[in-house]
């Protein structure tokens, strides 16, 4: 009984392997505007996708693009003797969470006030690899 917690145990660390995140939090930039920058890269290689957040004109897609170099820092921390171009990594989950807010009043006509939400977000990716041919 004991081998076959152990073999399942290797399995999952095995497929832990395959994943890598990173996450940024409290950015300070509203999770709209973060999320049309987000599903540009959902789904797409690593290549590919440093490629659109390269060239995209929103100032979300440069911390986007930050973020997407330091998740593939974390897998190749986790995957010392695997290669990155082998592996075929790809975006496997993007995901845009409302952070905090910061609320402010600015004046109004007649003596009123109106209140200024500045929003901030969480955004959590995961990368996954596409190969199955690591080496034990």
């Amino acid at each position: 009984m004991g081998s076959r917690k152990k073999q399942m145990a290797d399995a999952i660390k095995e497929g832990k392997k395959q994943v890598a995140f990173a996450k940024l939090n409290n950015c300070p930039t509203s999770p709209r505007k973060m999320r049309l920058v987000a599903d540009l890269v959902r789904g797409e290689k690593v290549e590919k996708a440093l490629n659109i957040l390269r060239f995209s004109q929103k100032e979300a897609s440069r911390r986007l693009e930050k973020l997407l170099l330091s998740a593939v820092a974390n897998w190749q921390a986790k995957n010392e003797d695997a290669d990155v171009e082998e592996a075929e990594l790809f975006v496997k989950e993007i995901r845009v969470d409302g952070g905090s807010m910061l609320k402010r009043l600015r004046p109004a006509p007649q003596g009123r006030a109106h209140r200024i939400r500045k929003r901030s977000n969480h955004v959590t990716l995961v990368l996954g690899a596409n190969n199955n041919t690591q080496s034990n």
